[in-house]
């Protein structure tokens, strides 16, 4: 897709669709909206005289484009102007591009209208969320094994956003900036959706070391033998049940050990739970199906890491993900057995449904050990950060409390929700074990998503958060602006919070991670809006 930004006025640019945003409830037609209405031919008045922009927000409407150069115009609200934030404007992007499915689109132009006026980065944040948007409403999660989409988002040929009177060159680089965050994002979320038969943990393990080849970053696969060797008790209690053995995976960006321009080593680790039955404490048969993305916080953090490789080489980062199949099998774990952690913590697992938090602790224990000043941990934890938040605000916890200042800060400027969760030190109580340290899940249901980070802190000694994605990490029905699946969310989070920590002014830093050893590579599917490229198949 070819990129533009182009600073005329809207009604000069041609493109098959020109996209006008409008704000407020009943929109103000005068200055560039008044000629835009008058070119069209009063379309834009006979729309708001019909009713069309009283709805909601993305709510859109397509008419004629009368003498414009354009074909079609494209009217969509935003809401008001006092409540534009900068995940409502990513959001607009994908509720434009979705809105498009189906149609004979090439060539899109955005005008970007008033919206920089109203929103903190002014144009150039428009245009770096607007790009982004757009590419994420081209996700289509049906292409991954099926030969055809009925009423797909449009392949785009061009994208041109409208900013009149902007600098066109700074504009761009930020919409490019927007775009690759957008890649990297849809990236993840084709590893988060695909089937359970499909990526299997050395499939997962397969896919980290191709993208660390292709993005020059050091990798090391960890075999469940090695992991038991270090003394790994909680990630193999959870992997063991399994016919598909687990695999630790680390990923490294810069040199081992070495900080950033903050003084941080930034780890950020990923529950990929490739599939969660529940193990021995057997889940519930309804839904089930949706535990493949149980995988979702592995998948963010792998293409995590190659996205800051892609925009700043070098930049210092770990990303570690462990990955299992939680199964009932001879082997899997049982209710009342006691293991040790990594980190020499005894843990009586007295709910194997209650995996995550195990091999999430190992997994932050082991980044510690290789350097990490700094952790971030996401996961599709627990059902309660759902039943609390939604599926549209990611439950936190963190401590200190300046260190989660940092990752809401990420989150904000990300177009991310994000709402911290009080760590309570008497629900310790609560897990108290008669033959180990404490069990990994409280025996009441109260407070059952305070307890599960209250478990995790336990595995760590550095500054340190925790992303619940449960009720987030995937949409169970479409929206305006995505999907059903997975969403991607708390990518872009990772990727400016590691980025905050780049070499000033975003130049290469000189530091570069030493490639995979291995020439193998994995099968990988085919790229969004790719046409004639071969898609992965489940496995037999």
């Amino acid at each position: 897709m070819q990129l533009r930004v182009v600073t005329d006025q809207p009604w000069d640019v041609p493109a098959d669709v020109l996209a006008v945003p409008v704000l407020g409830v009943e929109p103000e037609f005068r200055g560039p909206l008044d000629e835009l209405d008058r070119r069209s031919g009063g379309e834009l008045r006979a729309l708001a005289a019909f009713g069309e922009f009283g709805g909601k927000r993305f709510d859109s409407s397509l008419a004629g484009a009368g003498e414009l150069p354009a074909r079609r115009l494209l009217a969509i609200l935003v809401g008001e102007a006092d409540a534009l934030d900068r995940e409502t404007v990513r959001h607009l992007g994908a509720a434009i591009e979705r809105r498009l499915g189906g149609r004979q689109v090439r060539s899109l132009a955005i005008w970007l209208g008033d919206l920089p006026a109203h929103l903190d980065g002014g144009a150039a944040g428009v245009v770096e969320l607007l790009a982004r948007g757009v590419v994420e409403g081209s996700y289509e999660p049906q292409s991954i094994y099926r030969d055809t989409v009925e009423k797909p988002p449009p392949a785009l040929d061009e994208l041109i956003l409208v900013a009149p009177g902007g600098d066109a060159t700074s504009l761009r680089a930020a919409a490019e900036r927007g775009v690759i965050i957008a890649e990297g994002e849809n990236e993840a979320r084709t590893l988060a959706n695909r089937a359970s038969n499909d990526v299997s943990p050395k499939v997962l393990a397969e896919e980290a070391r191709a993208m660390a080849e292709k993005h020059g970053l050091w990798s090391d696969i960890i075999s469940p033998e090695r992991a038991t060797e270090m003394g790994m008790g909680m990630f193999m209690a959870v992997g063991r049940g399994s016919d598909n053995p687990p695999r630790m995976i680390v990923l490294r960006s810069g040199d081992a050990g070495r900080k950033d321009a903050l003084g941080r080593h930034l780890a950020i680790v990923g529950k990929g739970v490739c599939f969660d039955s529940g193990g021995i404490s057997i889940k519930p048969s309804e839904r089930m199906e949706e535990m493949k993305m149980d995988k979702t916080g592995a998948a963010t953090v792998i293409c995590a890491i190659a996205t800051v490789a892609r925009l700043s080489p070098g930049t210092p980062l770990l990303a570690l993900a462990p990955a299992v199949e939680n199964m009932p099998g001879p082997h899997s774990t049982r209710p009342g057995d006691v293991v040790r952690a990594l980190n020499g913590k005894v843990v009586e697992i007295n709910n194997t449904d209650a995996e995550g938090r195990l091999i999430l602790g190992d997994a932050m224990t082991y980044a510690e050990r290789l350097g990490a000043t700094h952790i971030v941990d996401v996961a599709t934890l627990t059902g309660a950060v759902s039943r609390a938040f939604g599926h549209l605000v990611t439950g936190g916890f963190g401590t200190p409390q300046s260190w989660f200042d940092e990752v809401d800060r990420a989150a904000a400027l990300a177009g991310e929700r994000l709402w911290q969760i009080p760590l309570v030190d008497e629900y310790m109580t609560e897990m108290e074990s008669w033959y180990a340290d404490f069990v990994n899940s409280s025996p009441t249901g109260e407070g059952g998503l305070v307890k599960s980070g209250l478990f995790l802190r336990e595995f760590r000694t550095v500054p340190w958060v925790h992303l619940d994605i449960g009720g987030t990490g995937y949409f169970r029905k479409a929206t305006p602006f995505a999907p059903k699946g997975a969403t991607g969310v708390t990518f872009a989070t990772l990727v400016e919070l590691a980025l905050a920590g780049a070499a000033q002014n975003g130049s290469k830093d000189g530091s570069e991670g030493s490639r995979s050893g291995t020439s193998s590579r994995a099968r990988r599917p085919a790229a969004v809006g790719a046409r004639g490229a071969s898609r992965p198949r489940p496995k037999a």
